[in-house]
């Protein structure tokens, strides 16, 4: 069965299901958005950003498309999982290609990275030619919520500032995954907080950069409570 899902012609299935799929979400959901003023700063800026937003709400992200995709070039992290491949598909779709790639180890023995190194590089390159980049900070394994130090590192190294994206919409299921991934429901109602810029300093320490990740998972959490609470 693993073998078959993995297939190159089941993964195109899916991705164009997925991406049929948020295409109706973005077209029937009645979204609220807010704090797009510095946003579109960063926007008109020739500098890349960087934007994140919690694994779980990968199907809500897609709400930041329009306020984005014809401003700037928009890349997203994924990673090297099956899943991460009809993802890839779907927003290739959404004229988000994806860099392929993750930072955080494998659960197995080996303890390598898959793609990390590389799919760094290709980040910071895109990031330095003015792009988007679009992360998940706590991805792909988690722990749900909790922001690792990639996202800041990046920060650091090309001085992009970064924006957080707090997403919420009603109704809408939540999977038995390990990020409780949501997923919005057509004809419903939507809300994005875009809260930012964030920097991190060029000379910013390992404790400087431990701070700033727990300080930006604990807004981005915010961004998410606030935009809950938009649409209770």
């Amino acid at each position: 069965m693993k073998k078959l899902i993995r297939s190159d012609a089941v993964q195109s299935i899916l991705g164009w299901i997925a991406w049929a799929y948020l295409e109706m979400v973005i077209k029937t959901i009645r979204w609220t958005r807010i704090g797009e003023d510095g946003l579109n700063e960063a926007l008109d800026s020739p500098s890349g950003m960087i934007g994140c937003f919690w694994h779980g709400n990968i199907a809500l992200s897609i709400t930041a498309k329009p306020s984005v995709i014809e401003r700037k070039g928009v890349r997203i992290l994924i990673s090297m999982s099956p899943d991460g491949e009809f993802i890839t598909r779907a927003m290739v779709r959404h004229r988000m290609p994806a860099i392929r790639g993750s930072s955080t180890k494998n659960s197995g023995r080996s303890g390598k990275t898959k793609g990390g190194a590389a799919a760094y590089r290709e980040a910071l390159d895109w990031l330095d030619a003015g792009g988007i980049l679009v992360v998940t900070p706590d991805g792909p394994r988690g722990p749900a919520e909790q922001m690792a130090g990639g996202t800041v590192r990046l920060a650091r190294r090309t001085g992009a500032p970064v924006f957080l994206m707090g997403l919420a919409a009603r109704p809408a299921a939540r999977l038995k995954t390990w990020d409780r991934t949501k997923l919005p429901r057509p004809f419903g109602r939507g809300a994005i907080i875009w809260d930012g810029p964030y920097r991190c300093p060029k000379d910013a320490t390992d404790e400087d950069m431990e701070r700033l990740s727990r300080d930006w998972g604990a807004a981005l959490t915010a961004a998410c409570a606030r935009a809950e609470a938009v649409i209770a």
